[in-house]
């Protein structure tokens, strides 16, 4: 065999080993997490949505989400998330083994109109700002830890 075969191996198993790093870390628990946290918000959003969408509907009740319990048990070490791969060109191994972390209920309190309806189109506009605003913040920290971790590549 020639020496250049060798050497050909050696790069395709030194990039394996690269990939598998690259695929730990990009698949660590924090972007797990992130993963999660953006789905909640995301669906946070559809709801507050659906809530002002509804104000003037008679007898209607607003909903809210809640993903934030799962998320803090989940930095505790006492929820475990799981990534789902829904297709086929994700990286293996972070596979969902459970449900969905999301709660979607009705809002509590709050008082109701005449009609029945308890959406307060100021409460809903201010949550889906700040709902908004974490998304950004969120997506912004993400961004940069996948440069970081471009940057890291890169320099090998």
């Amino acid at each position: 065999m020639s020496i250049g075969f060798y050497k050909h191996t050696n790069l395709l198993e030194q990039g394996a080993e690269d990939m598998g790093i690259i695929n730990k870390l990009i698949t660590d628990s924090s972007m797990q997490i992130a993963q999660k946290a953006l789905d909640g918000l995301g669906m946070r959003r559809d709801v507050l949505s659906q809530n002002i969408a509804n104000v003037d509907t008679p007898a209607y009740k607003g909903q809210e989400v809640d993903f934030e319990t799962a998320l803090k048990g989940a930095i505790n070490g006492t929820v475990k998330l799981n990534a789902s791969m829904t297709q086929s060109g994700h990286m293996s191994g972070i596979q969902s083994q459970g449900g969905d972390i999301y709660q979607i209920g009705l809002r509590q309190g709050g008082s109701s109109r005449a009609d029945g309806n308890n959406v307060d189109i100021d409460q809903e506009l201010l949550q889906l700002t700040e709902t908004g605003i974490r998304y950004q913040t969120l997506t912004s920290v993400v961004s940069r830890k996948l440069s970081l971790l471009k940057s890291i590549a890169q320099a090998r």
